[in-house]
């Protein structure tokens, strides 16, 4: 049997729902890269009062300053925000006035080839302070399943001055349990394809998973804000899966294809004729190009958090650390 909904805890959320809709909710960005700051002028291009946060002074400075240090976001896109009231800041005391948060830090590697997710927890150590009920607090970064119920939400609750507590989809139990304020948690991946001209960024489908059915409905409301299309699933780790299984699947098929390209050249064959004979199979096929390596901020490193986690579980991904190999290898097969 569903609980009774708390008139209290709806009021809450209708508040911050209804600022949302009517493009009054203002929206911070934590991380001015290159996920946070396209995300901070599509916010702004909607009306949004947007405000972005990073702890490098030059990136405030410049985008203070009009500037874009992004090769993809010329200036004038800056500058059209700066007057619709964007503004950057490395003073997390402006978190308090944020209706809502969306953390677009990075997530690499350290030199084991392990996760660091030291920029999510020192950015959860630095809002927690300064939340207040009501918000919804959105993490972008890419990172393993569980990282936002495990990781996030604990530093969250036991960070605030207030008590805040993040609605879950069962009601905590205890006298005090529906007394604490709200805060609302989801996770929704990135999806940012850099210098990507043929697809407009609104029009890649959002992922969204919600802690509950609070976070999941003001997460949705406030992407479909921006987005042409949001997706919900059932949690924040099924929105982590889906991000770590799209860049996956690339990173195994480049793979496959880096090997086939050595196979064809001691066989005497062109590669890239045999890709584009084969691409056009209407169904069954998507093209896969060979080079010397992995690049980008994504498939060299996403594959990894995965292969971490499922050691957690006793379980070994077998081809996605083949992949990591095959891909490692191609720097120094191309140099000799």
């Amino acid at each position: 049997m569903n609980p009774t909904p708390d008139p209290a805890l709806e009021s809450i959320a209708s508040r911050t729902l209804s600022r949302i809709h009517s493009r009054a909710a203002r929206i911070g960005i934590v991380g001015m890269g290159y996920v946070g700051l396209p995300l901070a002028l599509l916010f702004s291009e909607e009306g949004f009062p947007v405000v972005g946060f990073d702890i490098d002074e030059s990136k405030i400075l410049k985008l203070n300053s009009g500037e874009s240090y992004i090769a993809h976001l010329p200036g004038t896109e800056v500058q059209a925000a700066q007057r619709r009231g964007f503004a950057a800041t490395a003073d997390y005391a402006f978190i308090q006035a944020m209706d809502a948060v969306v953390i677009c830090v990075p997530t690499p590697l350290d030199e084991f080839q392990q996760p660091d997710i030291s920029f999510i927890t020192r950015t959860a150590a630095a809002i927690a302070p300064h939340l207040r009920p009501g918000q919804l607090i959105v993490l972008e970064s890419t990172t393993w399943p569980g990282t936002t119920e495990e990781v996030l939400i604990p530093l969250l609750e036991s960070g605030n001055r207030e008590g805040l507590r993040v609605e879950r989809s069962e009601p905590a139990s205890g006298p005090t349990a529906l007394a604490a304020p709200p805060l609302y948690v989801a996770f929704s991946p990135e999806r940012e394809d850099p210098g990507n001209n043929t697809v407009a960024r609104r029009d890649v489908p959002k992922v969204v998973g919600g802690i509950g059915p609070r976070s999941r409905e003001l997460a949705c409301a406030l992407y479909s804000s921006i987005f042409s299309r949001t997706v919900p699933v059932s949690s924040p780790a099924a929105a982590e899966m889906t991000k770590l299984l799209e860049n996956i699947y690339r990173c195994v098929n480049i793979a496959l294809v880096n090997e086939l390209k050595q196979l064809c050249l001691r066989m005497g064959l062109d590669i890239f004729e045999v890709i584009d004979a084969a691409k056009t199979k209407p169904f069954g096929f998507q093209p896969f190009y060979p080079g010397p390596g992995l690049g980008g901020h994504c498939i060299p490193i996403d594959p990894f958090y995965l292969s971490w986690k499922a050691k957690q579980f006793d379980f070994r991904t077998r081809f996605i650390e083949l992949a990591g190999e095959v891909n490692m290898q191609m720097p120094y097969y191309v140099i000799e």
